[in-house]
Parts: C-alpha cells; structure tokens; sequence
C-alpha cells in the first residue's frame, strides 16, 4: 500500500468505483436550451398559430405570413439559447481552471503530479500546505490543519491525525474542497468525484428552481393576450359568417338556408374565416416580445460584465430589480476584507499602538509572540513580505509580527478553533518548557483568566473583570473586533482552559469600503431592505452596521444567531420587515431566512461565497456569489460578483430595473400597434376596403412592430432615478394602469385615424384618382408605418419631452432611420409586390402629417394625467 497503486490498479479502481469528476454544473447543450427557449408562453402561443396557419398553407397559400411567424418564433429562440449557451461558456471558462489543479500521489511507488479529476479510490495523496484536497479519506501518516469553512463554515482550521486501530473519526477523515493550511501527510481517498460529500451537496443543487418574477409576468401577459386574441378571433370567425350568409344575401330567408345548405360554399366561408381568424391572433400577439426581452437580457448582460458582474442567468438580471430584501455578508463586501491590527491591550488598560513600542518590553514580548505566533497555522515570509497559510485573521496577527516561527519551538498539541469552543489551544515546548496558548472570543477566554502580563511580564492578579469587559464593549462598540490571547503553565489536562493569565487583547480593524454609506443609502431608497449577516459578536456587528447605515431606528433589530434559533418560524416572519443584522451567524441561518422571507412573498436577493452558502443562493430568488468564492457557491449563484464589492451589486439591482422599464415601453408600443392593426383589420371589411394591407405588407409591419422596434428599445440606458422607485411586486403585472391608457387611448385614435384616412371623402381629395385606390392604399401602407414611428417616440419616455436621453440610445435613433427609410423607398419602388405607387410630395407630406397627429395626441394625454398624477410613467 505504501508504494500507492500500480497503473492496472489505477484503470481498474476507475471502472469499479467513478472517476474524480464532479458534474456538478448542469451543462446545457445548445439545442436544450434551444428547446427550453419554445417553452416561453407567447412563443406557445405562435406555436399553435404556425400549426394552424401551416394547415391552411396549401389552399390559401399565404406563405409570406406563415414564414414570417416562423422566423419570429426561430429569431427569438435562437437569440435565447445563443446568449444563455454564450453565458453557460463564459461562467465554464471562469470556472475550469478548477478542474485543472494537479495534485501528488505516490503510484508504482514513485510520487507523480496528476490532475485532480484522475484521482481514484484507494490513491494515495501526498498532502502539504496549501495543497487542496482531491477526494474523500482519511490520513494515514503525518499531521496536518485543514480549512473546512468551505464545507462547514467553520472560520478555524481543524487539525487532523493520523487513523489509528482504523478507526475513522472527524480527527483523521478529510473531505474533498477543502485545503491544507500547514503541516505534511499522507492521505487514503476512500470517495471520490459524486460520491464526495462535496459532490452529493452539488448534485443536490442541480433541482429546478422555481419561476422568475419575469417568468410570472410574461406567463400572466401571454394569457391576457392569447384570450384578447381568441375574442377578437371569434368575433371575426362570427362577423365573416354573418356578411357573407346574412349581409351578402339581403337578409332574405331562402337565400341564407340555401346558403346554408351549400355544402362547399359553407366549406369555403367557414375556411376563409378560420384564415382570418388566424390572422388576427397573429396581428395580435406580439411575437417580438420575446425576441426582444432576449435582446435586452443579453445586451446589458454584456454591459455588466464590463462592471463587474458576470450573470450566469438571463432572467437573474430583471430579478435583481424586482429585489425587495438583501441578505448580504460584511467582510469583503460592506468592508474591505483586509484585516489589519490596530493594537495591543493589556489587562491593566495600557496599549501598544504598533509592535515597535513593544521592543523596550522584552518579557513582555516574548508572550505576545508565543500567543500569536505560535497559536497559528500562518507562517511569514520574509523575501517576499507576505503571509502563507492560515485563515484571514490568522494572515493578519502574523502579519502584525514579520516574524518566523523559531526551529527551536516545537508544538505538541492542538485543539483548532470552532464555532461552539470559539477559542483554540496550542501547547508548545519552549526551552525545555511547556506552554499552553489559548486564542479566541473574550466571553470564553476572560473568566477563565485570574492574572494578567503587565508590560513587564510580570503576573498580577485581575482586579475587576467587569472593567476590562466594558472596555471590551467599548472597543467593539466602535466597530472593532477583539481576539483574547491567554495563556498557562498547566499542560497535563490540554483541554482545559481554567487558570489562565492574561497576555492582551488584540484589536483588529476591517476597513469599511470608502462608498459604502452612499451606496447602502441608494439601495435603502430603492425600498430595498439589507440585512448583514456576520459572524461578529453582537457588539461589533452593531457598531458596523450603524457606521454604514443598516441601523437607522431604535426599532431595527439585531439578532445573534443564538436568538434567531430560538425562534418560531412565525416569531421570525414578524420581525423581518425590521430585522437588520444577524451577528455570530451559522450557515443554516441564511438558507433559514431566504425560505421565511420567501413565504413573505418578498422577492429574495443573498450574497456567499462559501460551499455552506450553496444552498441558500440556490433558494434565493437571485444568488450573487462572490468571485473569489468557491465553485459551488458561483455555480448555484444567479449572478457573479466578480470584484466582491456591494457597489457591483446596486449596478445589477439598476440593470435589472432598466430592463423592466425597456419591456414595458416595448410593451406599450407593440400593443398600441396591435389594437389599430386588429381594429382595423376586423373593421375595414365593413367598410369596403376587404383589404387595407397586403401580406406582404403586413410582414414588413409585422419586422417594424417586432423585430426592428424590439432591437430599438433593447439598448435603452439605465437611469439612476429608477432607484429612487419601489421594487415591483413578485405578481405584478407588466401592463399597468399609465400603459394600458396610453395603449387604449393611443391605439384607439390610431384605429380611428387609419379608417378615416380610407373612409374620408375629404382625404380622397389629397391624393390621385386610381384604379382600385391605389396611391390612397400606398399612402395608407406609409400612414400606419409612419403612426408607428412616432409612437415609438411616444412610448420611449412618459416624459413630455420625446427626445429625453435619447442621444444615449443609439441604436433606437439607427433603427428609426433605417424604418423610414426603407418605407420611403418601398412607397416608391415597392412596385406590385408590395402594391405601391410613387406619391407626389404634396400627397406624401400630407400623409406624414396625419401620422404626426399621434404626436401632439399623447402630448395631451400625458399633461392630462400628470395633472392628475395618476401612476405616472411605466
């Protein structure tokens, strides 16, 4: 065993027992997402549509409209699984230099480096600081201390041993994840790849989460379409019938019953009305909308990915402006995350403000060093002036000394640091002399300690605990964390922490970023509720919280995680409208939260960066993870915060609003186009003008109002005012009362507009006379277009001013050119195919100027209801 496994070991324990690979991630193929993408309610909708309109293909043959629901529906799929698949590659590329880490085993008894997915049962792993452990299994020679936050989310490493009478317990089993701080050994994997603890908690993150708020609200508009659609359907179905049986034979009794009787005319007139009918759910639902939420979706994700943030899922982004709570960590997100020491205590008051006004107190120094230095796992390098191993604290007390760990001092215990002990215990032979130093919280340490160290090194006895504690309050009032150094003579019982002396209390200080307050203010306005998690005591949690703005009122609540568990879930449910902090935080805290707040109905934000986190932000209705956090965490996330700080965050929170905001102009423009296309469409046949528009022009409507208008409002830029609105609730409809005015009484006047301009004696006098209305009917083709491009202006702001920001949307202004001009040029040389004649100018600016009316129409509108200041802009 000891010279490892041979090559025909290695290929057999392979087939017998799995390779190392973890499939953690769900890797969707292309044509999967492709598939998933059909899924979308509106695209259902044209799907049924296409089937019927493919039915009918061969009688009627109208082609041109068939093809162009088809490429409607292909477009927006496509655009979909493209930019969720161009994601999906972008966050593996961010991710596989994780599967490329190498580690040692000893195999045909020589030490090889091979990459961690090669890794089988029964290999042995040659083990050292730093390395990452590759599987499940125990040790089998040497000591080391291993980092198992990741797993746990314990902040101390727990010290491991070699399995002895092979017997597995938590002192010698390691897991996979999780890395070496110091220390050499080697190690038996007993698990590997899915069969990991680490691979069962990723396998349990690959369930479905549930629908997005986007998701919600586009399956409630499709419904609110689709049933408008079938309406208005079978009123036409109806109407066609009753001309063509009814109207068409004068009302006379017989003729209708022998109209009636007529088997193949009444096979004809029931088709024709089933074409038509079709054709107005076509003309009705807005088949772009789902191109173009696609459009907008991928557009800002690109824009965000230059701020720092790498969105994983499209719908993540709109999610993120619909947040209504944010559960966020405080070290590296509201601070900096560089610990730094700002001095030293002593039990009789005195401070050091650096370690140089130490050096005239020799004794005394010398138990400041043994209690930092050597009650740790991080080590210093002085070439290079940096920290190697240990944990974050760890880094900085050692980093607070610059110096090397003594040959001469050897270590023959170690109890490791945890969340229930909250201290660590290192016995150490000094000169032939034991030592037990003792390292953590002040509430587990201090009432053990009857002594102290003064500045001389000499012993006295404590006066009065209560004094050093206030100060210790003191100090962590002012938002700095405090560790207790301690230290004893007795070595026999090395568990026991009674009779200690004093060495000082350190003060740690973890810088809060320089634009946090404004930034947690923006979010406040934004009627977002932050709620730090920590696993800061109560005192220094408190401090910080207040420092930045999280604690506002005498009625917010902070809560230790202690309290929380000592809570109903009905407890809980009613303070977290005021909750703000939860200090001494666990891991199942925040999973525990995410799912209270859920049943709130609150949109859920959590941020983590941890493998504990995993299934929180899995839960959560949008998981930022961290970009320096583990893979699990980024791979249940929604969204990736590549910098770490809560700045990025309000930047996605500001997108995800944006794009919200650009759906519903969207919105307001396409149905403001729909309700006159299908107005018209139902009517004109009454009038006598059986048809207005062509297919082949109602495609080339069809493009404007879809494709072309959705990649125009795709790029509309976010504003930093939309934060100073309240979010949207989870089941709010996307139409709300502002945009179904305009589209009724904008679309109505449209309709209005449009049968006039074919009806009205005194337009027919603007334009040539022709052979079946020809220029009249040319005219008309531009009218409706020209209609929908100054209603694009309309939609685009609820502002008075139409062209407000407008320079900043490039794209809209290139789109809106490049319509009006490719319908000029199709008014004079469409030709036959789009049934169209040349205008002269006086009859073309008189049709620009009909169309213009919408302008100074939903001028009105707006003053009308910003008057009245009913639910103003979208």
């Amino acid at each position: 065993m000891i010279n490892g496994l041979s090559s025909k070991e290695v290929l057999e324990k392979q087939k017998k027992y799995g390779t190392n690979e973890i499939s953690n991630y769900k890797k969707n193929g292309f044509f999967h997402l492709f598939i998933e993408s059909l899924a979308d309610p509106i695209i259902k909708i044209l799907l049924i549509v296409l089937a019927i309109k493919t039915f009918f293909l061969i009688r009627h043959f109208d082609i041109f409209e068939t093809l162009g629901i088809a490429v409607a529906v292909l477009i927006a799929s496509l655009i979909s699984a493209i930019s969720e698949y161009g994601g999906e590659k972008a966050f593996i590329r961010l991710q596989e230099e994780a599967s490329k880490i190498k580690c040692r085993v000893k195999r045909d008894g020589k030490i090889k480096e091979i990459l961690i997915d090669d890794v089988v049962v029964d290999d042995i792993v040659v083990l050292s600081s730093g390395d990452k452990i590759p599987g499940d299994g125990i040790i089998i020679s040497g000591n080391i201390s291993v980092d198992e936050s990741m797993l746990n989310g314990e902040t101390k490493e727990q010290y491991k041993e070699p399995n002895i009478n092979n017997i597995s317990n938590e002192k010698n089993i390691v897991y996979r994840g999780t890395i070496v701080y110091e220390g050499n050994a080697y190690m038996l994997v007993k698990s590997v790849g899915m069969n990991t603890v680490y691979g069962k908690l990723a396998l349990e993150l690959q369930e479905k989460s549930g629908p997005s708020p986007l998701k919600i609200r586009l399956h409630n508009l499709a419904k609110t379409i689709s049933r408008l659609g079938y309406i208005a359907s079978f009123l036409v179905f109806i109407s066609y019938l009753f001309s063509k049986i009814v109207i068409d034979n004068n009302f006379n009794i017989n003729l209708i019953v022998n109209t009636i009787s007529n088997f193949n005319t009444m096979f004809n007139y029931i088709l024709n009305a089933i074409t038509l009918s079709v054709a107005i759910i076509v003309v009705a639902v807005p088949e772009g909308l789902p191109m173009m939420i696609t459009l907008i979706l991928s557009s800002n994700m690109k824009r965000m990915l230059k701020n720092n943030v790498l969105v994983r899922k499209l719908v993540g982004i709109e999610t993120a402006g619909s947040l209504n709570i944010l559960f966020t960590d405080k070290t590296g997100t509201i601070t900096k995350g560089n610990l730094e020491v700002i001095g030293i205590k002593l039990g009789n008051g005195i401070e050091f403000n650096n370690i140089i006004e130490l050096n005239k107190y020799a004794n005394y120094k010398e138990h400041i060093v043994n209690g930092i230095l050597y009650n740790s796992d991080s080590t210093y390098d002085i070439k290079e002036n940096k920290v190697i191993g240990g944990n974050i604290t760890d880094k900085s007390l050692t980093y607070y000394l610059k110096m090397q760990k003594s040959s001469e001092v050897y270590e023959e215990y170690k109890l490791p640091f945890n969340s229930k002990n909250k201290y660590s215990i290192t016995i150490i032979n000094k000169n032939n002399k034991k030592i037990k130093l003792v390292k953590g919280a002040y509430e587990k340490i201090l009432d053990s300690c009857d002594t102290y160290f003064d500045e001389y090194g000499n012993k006295k006895l404590i006066k009065s605990k209560d004094k050093i504690i206030r100060e210790i309050d003191d100090i962590n009032k002012k938002g700095i964390r405090t560790i207790l150094i301690a230290e004893s003579e007795n070595t026999i019982n090395k568990d026991d922490i009674k009779s200690l002396t004093l060495v000082a209390i350190i003060l740690i200080k973890d810088e809060i970023r320089d634009e946090i307050n404004n930034t947690l203010d923006l979010v406040d306005k934004a009627g977002i509720q932050t709620v730090m998690i920590t696993g800061d005591n109560y005192n220094t949690a408190y401090s910080i919280a207040k420092e930045v703005g999280i604690i506002k009122n005498s009625d917010d609540i902070i809560l230790t995680s202690k309290e929380l568990s000592n809570m109903t879930d009905d407890e809980v449910k009613k303070i977290i409208p005021r909750l703000k902090v939860v200090a001494r935080s666990l891991p199942h805290d925040k999973s525990r939260l995410v799912r209270l707040a859920q049943e709130l109905n609150l949109v859920v934000g959590m941020t983590g960066d941890g493998v504990n986190d995993a299934p929180a932000l899995k839960k959560a209705d949008v998981g930022f993870a961290m970009g320096t956090g583990s893979e699990v965490a980024k791979e249940s996330s929604d969204i990736v915060i590549l910098d770490n700080n809560f700045l990025s965050i309000t930047k996605a929170i500001l997108y995800g609003r944006n794009i919200f905001k650009s759906i519903r102009k969207f919105v307001i423009f396409q149905l403001t186009v729909n309700l006159c296309a299908v107005s018209v469409s139902i009517i004109a046949p009454f009038i006598g003008v059986p048809y207005p528009v062509t297919v082949i022009q109602m495609l080339w409507i069809n493009m404007v109002m879809d494709t072309l208008a959705g990649l125009a409002f795709s790029y509309e830029v976010p504003k930093k005012e939309y934060m100073y609105e309240p979010p949207k609730k989870k089941d709010e409809n996307i139409i709300n009362s502002y945009m179904l005015n305009e589209i009724l009484i904008t679309g109505l006047y449209s309709s209005l507009l449009c049968l006039f301009f074919l009806k009205s004696s005194f337009v027919k006098t603007f334009f040539r006379y022709s052979p079946n209305d020809t220029y009249l009917l040319t005219a008309f083709f531009g009218l409706f277009i020209f209609i929908s491009i100054f209603n694009s202006f309309n939609a685009r702001t609820h502002r008075l001013n139409l062209f407000s920001s407008i320079y900043k949307n490039k794209v809209f202004i290139i789109v809106i050119l490049f319509i009006a001009f490719v319908q000029i040029y199709l008014i004079y040389y469409g030709g036959d195919i789009f049934r169209t004649r040349g205008l002269t100018l006086n009859e073309f600016i008189f049709m620009i100027i009909c169309a213009s009316t919408v302008i100074p129409f939903d001028f009105i509108r707006k003053i009308y209801l910003k008057s009245k200041n009913k639910n103003y802009g979208v």
